[in-house]
């Protein structure tokens, strides 16, 4: 039977032609071979056989040799992949089509930084273990670099923020534009061939004294490759941009402004995009109306916002700041569902019945009105039993998104939830209190009704049945690694707790059991953290595989296109479609989804360094101090703990662990003391001194016990050999974190 292989992902096939073609070694492989080798005894499909090799012989990967046969450029002892650098300066290649990574020495690392794409020579290692030389640079991941300004040895270097960036920068006086040790800048790498010489780097940007908190926000943005601000190009087109609604645009839409409409959202929110409406049909059922800002009217393809907005591809949410995808003029005013304004808006409407089932559906562009801003505690005072205006709206709609929930949790979607970790500052930015965000009825309902947005529009492009189903924009989510289930089953099973599923469909099922059955214990934090972790990253895509976490077949985002792109793709994409317009450009979408999915993550990266930024911040104070906290994280090099009280977290080094040689057991997810058999395992109760805080790095060092007079605080000797006295790196970690503001999924 032939391969079931999708012809539109060229680059996974491209991949998995290279991996064979190495494989073959010098002897080579011919096209027929490759084809029968990967599964493709149907000839009608062997073109794509071919279009993944040209692709490979424009790019110089692989070589035509005699007789139709195909090598690997430089031989099977070399190989091409990306580079991860790890704590020690050594590294891991990872390689397209391999399964084991290729450890590289930190001697053999040459030039190469942190996520760089590097020609390697592969060797023989210790064992089983594949080693490997790096040859040459292929690519570098990031040419620019921010960090914190040093003097040493009365040379100015800079020290990257990033800790994988192992060596210090080197800063000729006549490229250092007046930075001066203490100041956080940011730097172009210049040119480097000699490992044995420091890369030199020239200053672009001075940020301001490391320490001061919009500085330290500006550099984790910079260290991101997030922008600091907006080009003057892109604020003076956005302000030139009319408000757009008329009665000429009016006449084109459906009109919905005399329906009651309310928006919910957190009280200091300024980018409100959608907003619910609600009235009682003459049938008894409930038209329910979710209303998006029409951003796509607004921003037109092309255009200098647009490009601007698809760079970004996202809005990014620090402690204390949002970075906005939009301008203020777009995103605070007229794109923003203010309430008692004229507002232009797409909007999917449902017709529903008391059970919350869809009777009918209707999506296109429409003009609204809000006549209520809600917070989300003013919302959830009225479901707890308030009075106020709109109330019988609201306890509708918490009504009917109970009975949604219920619903699609019952239909396999996953109970997961992470609370935001949130921070009260002072004038100056300094923390003074940190707490959890804790997610309620009120935020579920906003949630339940934009899920069903996302899905009944996603289901609608995926259920066309003329032509079959054009490309689109759509929000998948794989199924997780049987490794991290396994992990989170043996996890389970050390409290005393079960995890069964014997097919895959039953999992999500036996996860929600056992997160009930941990609920309001011990260890409800530390399972519910390894079951996230279980979890693959959900990503934008024109490849329809579901949600997993959801469980739903067909799912998109569409609910917030004033902060993510791919919600204005979708927009787009409906409208496209409405008008009766040809299947759109698969290629272009495949390119905006892969790179909106790296640069969420970046956002999500920078999200999490300006929390644990905060959070050393908080406990640079409370150096000395003991605290109760549980086991969070086990790695090869130490015990990661957070605390109680402010959620906080650090480490505790393995080799400073008291009374014994410590060491992690992979199998039994465990460290055990060698000599005595102590075991520590994740959620245990510890109590912690706080040893030292790293705010270059946003790092803690924890001593087990009171006092820490048992060990030692562990420090990074490398980074300390390289800076000056006054700026020694102690070793440890943030936490890690996830977002649980809406329109993640």
């Amino acid at each position: 039977m032939p391969r079931p292989h999708s012809p539109n992902s060229p680059d996974q096939l491209a991949n998995e032609v290279l991996a064979a073609v190495r494989k073959a070694g010098h002897a080579g492989i011919t096209s027929q071979q490759l084809a029968l080798q990967l599964g493709f005894k149907d000839k009608s499909q062997r073109y794509l056989i071919f279009d993944a090799i040209d692709v490979l012989l424009d790019d110089g990967r692989i070589q035509s040799g005699k007789k139709g046969r195909y090598t690997a450029q430089g031989g099977r002892d070399s190989a091409e992949g990306t580079i991860d650098i790890i704590a020690s300066g050594a590294g891991y290649v990872r390689m397209e089509g391999a399964t084991d990574d290729v450890y590289v020495h930190n001697r053999n690392v040459g030039t190469a930084l942190h996520g760089d794409r590097v020609l390697i020579k592969v060797t023989a290692g210790r064992g089983t273990r594949v080693e490997g030389r790096v040859l040459e640079i292929l690519k570098r991941r990031r040419t620019e670099f921010v960090g914190t300004v040093h003097k040493q040895q009365g040379r100015l270097i800079l020290v990257a923020d990033d800790h994988r960036v192992q060596r210090p920068f080197l800063i000729p006086a006549s490229e250092a534009m007046d930075a001066k040790e203490g100041d956080k800048a940011i730097i172009a790498l210049g040119e480097w061939k000699d490992a044995r010489d420091d890369p030199r780097g020239r200053v672009i940007r001075v940020l301001g004294p490391a320490g001061v908190h919009a500085v330290e926000m500006h550099a984790i943005l910079a260290e991101f490759g997030l922008p600091l601000e907006f080009p003057e190009s892109v604020l003076r087109a956005s302000a030139e941009i009319p408000d757009g609604v008329t009665p000429d645009e009016i006449a084109k839409r459906r009109d919905v402004r005399s329906i009651p409409t309310l928006t919910i959202d957190p009280d200091d929110a300024k980018d409100l995009d959608d907003a619910l409406s609600v009235r009682r049909l003459e049938n008894g059922h409930w038209e329910i109306g979710v209303h998006i800002a029409d951003v796509s009217h607004y921003v037109r393809p092309g255009s200098v916002v647009d490009m601007e907005a698809a760079s970004r591809a996202t809005s990014v949410y620090l402690v204390d700041r949002v970075v906005p995808m939009l301008p203020e003029k777009l995103s605070n005013d007229l794109c923003s569902l203010n309430p008692h304004t004229d507002k232009l808006s797409f909007s999917a409407i449902f017709e529903l019945d008391e059970k919350a089932s869809i009777k009918a559906e209707w999506f296109g562009r429409t003009v609204m009105r809000s006549q209520r801003r809600f917070a989300y505690a003013e919302a959830q005072a009225i479901i707890d039993g308030g009075d106020g205006d709109f109330k019988d709206e609201v306890l509708l709609l918490h009504r009917l998104a109970q009975v949604l929930r219920k619903d699609r949790i019952a239909n396999g979607a996953l109970e997961i939830g992470g609370n935001e970790v949130k921070f009260k500052l002072d004038e100056k930015g300094a923390p003074i209190g940190v707490y959890e965000k804790v997610m309620g009825p009120a935020n579920w309902l906003i949630e339940e009704f934009m899920l069903l947005a996302n899905k009944r529009v996603a289901a609608w492009v995926g259920k066309r049945k003329e032509g079959g189903v054009p490309p689109f924009v759509y929000r998948i989510h794989d199924l997780p690694s049987p490794e991290k289930v396994e992990q989170l089953r043996a996890l389970a099973k050390s409290f005393g707790h079960s995890l069964v599923a014997h097919k895959d469909e039953e999992l999500p099922q036996a996860i929600n059991r056992l997160l009930h059955d941990v609920r309001g214990k011990e260890e409800e934090n530390i399972i519910k953290q390894v079951a996230i972790r279980s979890m693959a990253k959900a990503i934008y895509s024109t490849e329809n595989i579901g949600h997993y976490g959801l469980g739903f077949e067909h799912y998109t985002h569409f609910t917030s296109p004033i902060r993510r792109y791919p919600d204005l793709m979708v927009h787009r994409a409906m409208a496209h479609y409405q008008a009766g317009g040809n299947p759109l450009d698969k290629g272009d979408l495949d390119l905006s989804c892969k790179h909106s999915s790296q640069m969420e993550k970046q956002a999500s990266d920078a999200e999490r360094a300006s929390i644990r930024y905060k959070q050393a911040e908080y406990l640079l104070s409370r150096v000395g101090q003991v605290f109760e906290g549980i086991i969070s994280g086990l790695t090869g090099w130490g015990v990661y703990v957070e605390l109680r009280e402010n959620k906080c977290e650090g480490m505790i080094g393995l080799r400073d662990m008291p009374g014994d040689v410590y060491k992690f057991d992979q199998e039994r997810y465990c460290v055990v003391g060698q000599r005595t058999g102590r075991k520590f395992r994740l959620g245990d109760a510890v109590t912690v001194t706080i040893m030292s805080v790293d705010m270059d790095r946003r790092t803690v060092a924890f001593a087990y016990g009171e006092g820490g007079s048992e060990s030692k605080v562990t420090t990074s000797g490398k980074f300390e050999r390289r800076v000056s006295k006054g700026s020694k790196a102690k070793a440890g970690s943030g936490a890690k974190h996830q977002k649980g503001s809406k329109g993640r999924r």
